[in-house]
C-alpha cells in the first residue's frame, strides 16, 4: 500500500560518506514542534503523519518539506504500517527520526531501521509521567512541576533514556491548558537545540 504523499522529496546535508543526513519528524496534530524544529533551520526532509488533513501537514507544505499520511486502516496491522513508514522515510535519506506530538507507539520493525535516532519529546518528567495524559497526571499528583523531555525512544512507553529536560513548574490555579501552554513554550526552546546537537554528531 502506497503512502498518501504530497510535496517534493528533498535532502539534508551530505554526510562524509555521501550519505545525507535529514530529519523525519512524526506528527499527528497541530505541529508546533515541527514548526519550531523548521523556524530553527534545521534539515528537516520528511514528515510523517497517521492522520490526514492536521495542521502539522500544512506546516509541512508550507516549508517545501515531503509529507506522506501513514493511516493504520489502510494497512493489515501496525508492523506494516510501520515499515511503509520507514521505508519512505528512508527513501528521503533521515537520519534521524522526531516524534513531534505523534500520538501512536513505533513498532520493533520500525526502531530497528533507525535504531538509537529516533526521540520524542514529551511534556513531563520521566520516568515519573509516562503515557498519553502526563499533565493530567501532574495535577492530580500534585507534583511541584511539569516538564519539557527529550528522550531516545525504545519499545516501552517513554521509557527510553532521557537526553535533556527543562523543567516547568505548576502555578496556583493551574489548568491543563495553562500548564500546557507553558510547557510548549520549553519545548520549543529545547526540542530543536537537542535535536541541531544530535545532528551534529
Amino acid at each position: 500500500m502506497s503512502p498518501r504523499g504530497q510535496g517534493a522529496a528533498s535532502g539534508g546535508p551530505e554526510g562524509a560518506a555521501g550519505q545525507r543526513r535529514g530529519i523525519g519528524v512524526l506528527v499527528s496534530g497541530e505541529g508546533s514542534n515541527l514548526q519550531a524544529l523548521l523556524d530553527a533551520g534545521l534539515p528537516v526532509v520528511a514528515v510523517a503523519s497517521n492522520r490526514p488533513d492536521v495542521r502539522a501537514l500544512e506546516r509541512a507544505a508550507g516549508a517545501g518539506v515531503a509529507s506522506a499520511v501513514f493511516e493504520l486502516g489502510a494497512y493489515d496491522d501496525r508492523d506494516a504500517r510501520d515499515a511503509a513508514m520507514a521505508d519512505w522515510l528512508e527513501s528521503h535519506r533521515v537520519g534521524l527520526v522526531v516524534c513531534a506530538g505523534y500520538m501512536q507507539l513505533l513498532r520493533p520493525v520500525f526502531l530497528a531501521r533507525f535504531s538509537g535516532r529516533v526521540v520524542n519529546v514529551h511534556p513531563a518528567p520521566l520516568p515519573d509521567f509516562p503515557g498519553a495524559h502526563p499533565l493530567e497526571d501532574v495535577l492530580a499528583a500534585g507534583a511541584p512541576a511539569a516538564a519539557a523531555t527529550v528522550h531516545f525512544v525504545d519499545e516501552g512507553v517513554d521509557t527510553g533514556e532521557v537526553i535533556a529536560a527543562e523543567s516547568v513548574a505548576v502555578l496556583p490555579g493551574d489548568s491543563v491548558e495553562t500548564l500546557r501552554a507553558r510547557v510548549h513554550e520549553a519545548e520549543h526552546r529545547l526540542l530543536p537545540k537537542v535535536v541541531g546537537e544530535l545532528c551534529a554528531r
